[in-house]
C-alpha cells in the first residue's frame, strides 16, 4: 500500500458563496490566509520559511462558473506544487462550503514547510482564519 500524498479538508464559511470564491481567488489575498505567504505580486509569491524568504511562481486557474480555484507553485528549482480549491453553496445559497485539496509538497518544499502531515495541521489552521476573514466581512 503506497503512503498518502494528499489531504482533503473543507470548512462551512457563513458568507455569500460569491464572496468566498472572489475572496479565495484573488492572488492578493493568499498571504491574508495562507500562513506562510508574505507577499503575492505579478505572478510571484514569496514564502516565509525557516530557512529565510523565498521566491516562488504563482498561478491561479480559477473558474467562477464552477468555483474552482487551481494553485500551482513552481519552486526555484522548477518543481511544481499544487493544490486545489472548490466554493459551492450551503444552505440554499446563504453560505458556502470551501474544500482544499492539498497535494503532497514536491520535495524542496517539504525540506522548508515540512511533509504533508506537517502541513495538514497548517491548512486546519488556514481554515478557520479564513473563516474568520470572510465572516467578519460579510
Amino acid at each position: 500500500m503506497s503512503k498518502q500524498n494528499f489531504d482533503v479538508q473543507s470548512i462551512a464559511i457563513n458568507a455569500n458563496p460569491k464572496k468566498v470564491f472572489e475572496f479565495v481567488a484573488e492572488p492578493t489575498n493568499v498571504p491574508k490566509w495562507a500562513i506562510g505567504f508574505s507577499d503575492v505580486k505579478d505572478n510571484m509569491a514569496y514564502m516565509e520559511t525557516p530557512n529565510g524568504k523565498m521566491q516562488v511562481g504563482l498561478k491561479m486557474n480559477s473558474d467562477s462558473a464552477l468555483g474552482t480555484v487551481d494553485t500551482i507553485m513552481e519552486m526555484p528549482d522548477g518543481s511544481i506544487g499544487r493544490a486545489y480549491s472548490r466554493i459551492i453553496p450551503n444552505d440554499g445559497g446563504l453560505s458556502a462550503i470551501f474544500t482544499f485539496v492539498l497535494m503532497a509538497p514536491p520535495v524542496p518544499l517539504e525540506l522548508l514547510e515540512g511533509t504533508l502531515e506537517e502541513q495538514r495541521k497548517q491548512l486546519a489552521e488556514e481554515l478557520q482564519l479564513l473563516k474568520k476573514i470572510l465572516e467578519s466581512n460579510i
